[in-house]
């Protein structure tokens, strides 16, 4: 690589106070100087509730760290440990993603408090990528660049930054391939790896967080190398890793070992065979570190000295694992750790409060709007099963509703075939909604991720997930099935009621949506919000106004009506088409009708007990917004207090 993988943009000096970059136009490139991260007296605990009933509920509270202290350098720091020994929850707590509330002890950057926006300024990248997969590399690292780098700088430096990064990256092959989905064939494991890493050192972070870089990629180890390429250079990496190879662990430079939360290990990575040697487990020829290391923690009496087989042959876990912590108190290490957290906090006392959190933005609230919902609209155009897809349905659906329907006449089966169509027509429009379900869910955790990082406002996201959604998926297809399905049937031929069809349809599907966004807000599986959205739209079936005489239903239930989408657009479809239709041609002279027969659509609707004057129809719209704006702040103030901390 021609290019210091930590060098920056032309143009642009990071100093950095507390950790916080500062970008200045000078004309000249320096070079990053990591942060040193000092943990003290970290302790870590969860509430946790047992039971169903409010009266038989317990409340417990589990330890996941305890008592930890140290430092982390500028180089390739690792955190090791068997599964459940906290390793992601210490990481988390030391990048500032874990909720305060459970948390005591200080972290400082060098020397000093976190700044309450630490997670902004700091890069993270999580286990599972998270990662636009239909945009290319190149747009992503745009994207990162436009929204987390202050708007002091240039679009050429941003642009100039991005090309930069494509190269020390190495992927400069792939920079213009998309990322790839689930139906998009896209770049390699490792490729995308380096693209979530990129979009994190858009920012120059003084310090690189990464929970199991090696999660989900094959034998090869370049990630590692990347990652030590940029330690050497004056970076400060820290990542949490379960059980490496040895080609991967001979590349660390400090070691972290932690058993059910607590420390039995920190120090130089290369010393920690000798140390636990030293302590009586010796590591056989040729054995993994890592493996050996795992073994010493689950008691694997294979990795223990012959002098000590007997002596810890009848142990159980927790004895080893309390042998092990009190063995490194006692080790110079542990010493050499004391005085060095003692001379940075020297003259201070320790922060008893709880630390503060707060997100921080670099880009106006215009500037994230148009660069989200650009990329909102790109990856609906290019996800073909979510755009053109439920364009296609729709138009099937309207043919075929077109055709059973098709030329209604003006007699009692026409009354029939009206109704029962306008009924169709309003329940396919609450269940097709079903499709906004997966609007949350299938990017939850790239939201958290982007919000928590500070690339947009929560109000930002919600917006152009809105707008995207009503545009493309509900108004453009209420608009091709009115135009299909209306005249195939044979609805009133005049202009105001076409018309005032499509709106009413299009209505419906705006408030079947934001109900069910305000459902699958919160929920992290589609099959358990669907569920629930399921049984809401069957239950508001029942009170639509067909399958039961609404006027007739008993009091104490009758209230159910309000609260059913499909009754407020039946009732106004119904008003709509009725209104001044005849059913039955010539009335017999006598002024008798047979027994059940309606002649006007006016008698229909009032025997539905609807008021079909101008006000009558126009009350359902207005009710149907209500509704639509009612679940939409549901649905905002869900997504606003999501869980902060991942």
């Amino acid at each position: 690589m021609s290019q210091p993988l930590n060098s920056q943009i032309p143009g642009m000096e990071d100093t950095k106070t507390n950790g916080t970059p500062k970008y200045e136009s000078t004309g000249t490139a320096k070079s990053l100087q990591g942060s040193t991260v000092s943990f003290h007296n970290i302790h870590y605990k969860v509430t946790q509730r047992s039971g169903c009933l409010c009266i038989k509920r317990k409340t417990t509270t589990k330890d996941i760290l305890i008592d930890l202290n140290g430092l982390m350098k500028p180089g390739l720091n690792a955190i090791m440990g068997a599964t459940g020994s906290g390793k992601s929850s210490f990481l988390d707590v030391l990048a500032a993603r874990k909720d305060p509330a459970g948390l005591a002890g200080e972290v400082l950057i060098d020397g000093a408090p976190q700044p309450p926006n630490f997670k902004c300024l700091s890069g993270y990248v999580v286990q599972d990528d998270v990662v636009m997969g239909t945009l290319t590399v190149r747009e992503n690292f745009r994207f990162s660049a436009a929204l987390r780098l202050p708007s002091s700088v240039s679009q050429k430096e941003k642009e100039d930054k991005v090309n930069r990064l494509i190269t020390e990256l190495g992927l400069t092959k792939v920079a213009d391939s998309r990322v790839g989905t689930q139906l998009i064939r896209g770049i390699s494991g490792g490729e995308r790896k380096r693209t979530n890493i990129g979009m994190e050192l858009i920012i120059d972070p003084p310090v690189l967080f990464l929970d199991e870089p090696t999660t989900g990629l094959d034998a090869t180890n370049s990630v590692l190398l990347l990652l030590k390429m940029m330690s050497s250079h004056g970076r400060t990496i820290i990542l949490s890793i379960h059980q490496p190879r040895y080609s991967i662990f001979r590349l660390f430079d400090s070691l972290t070992l932690l058993v059910s939360g607590k420390q039995v290990y920190h120090g130089p990575a290369q010393s920690a065979l000798d140390y636990f040697s030293n302590i009586g487990y010796t590591c056989e020829p040729h054995n993994n570190p890592a493996d050996f290391f795992l073994d010493v923690i689950n008691g694997d009496s294979t990795s223990i000295a012959f002098d000590r087989i007997k002596e810890w042959a009848g142990s159980v876990r927790q004895n080893i694992e309390d042998h092990l912590v009190q063995e490194y108190r006692g080790s110079q290490y542990y010493g050499e750790t004391k005085a060095q957290l003692e001379r940075i906090t020297m003259n201070r006392e320790y922060s008893v409060k709880t630390p503060s959190r707060t997100i921080t933005y670099n880009t106006s609230f215009s500037t994230q709007f148009r660069w989200v919902l650009k990329r909102t609209f790109t990856n609906l155009i290019l996800n073909p099963q979510t755009s053109f897809a439920q364009i296609g349905v729709t138009v099937f659906l309207a043919l075929i509703v077109g055709a059973i329907f098709f030329g209604v006449k003006n007699d009692q089966s026409g009354l029939q075939n009206r109704m029962g169509a306008l009924f169709f027509i309003t329940t396919n429009q609450c269940f097709s909604s079903l499709s906004s379900a997966e609007l949350f869910i299938t990017e939850r955790k790239l939201f958290i991720h982007e919000y928590i990082s500070g690339y947009y406002r929560v109000s930002v996201y919600f917006l152009c997930k809105i707008l995207s959604d009503i545009i493309t998926l509900r108004t453009l297809p209420s608009i091709v099935f009115s135009c299909v399905a209306y005249f195939m049937i044979g609805y009133k031929a005049t202009v105001e009621a076409f018309f005032l069809f499509m709106l009413t349809v299009a209505l419906v599907a705006y408030t079947a949506t934001a109900m069910t966004m305000a459902i699958s807000a919160d929920q992290s599986v589609v099959a358990i919000a669907n569920i629930f959205m399921t049984i809401a739209f069957v239950f508001m079936m029942i009170f639509s106004g067909l399958l039961v005489n609404l006027p007739s239903i008993v009091e104490w239930l009758a209230w159910f009506q309000y609260l059913s989408i499909p009754r407020y657009g039946l009732t106004a479809l119904q008003i709509n088409e009725f209104v001044g239709l005849q059913f039955c041609g010539d009335i017999p002279l006598n002024g008798t009708l047979p027994p059940g027969m309606t002649c006007t659509g006016e008698d229909f609707l009032k025997n539905q007990g609807i008021d079909y004057t101008t006000w009558g129809l126009w009350q359902n719209h207005v009710a149907l917004a209500i509704m639509t704006v009612i679940f939409l702040l549901i649905a905002y103030f869900k997504l606003r207090f999501i869980k902060k901390f991942t």
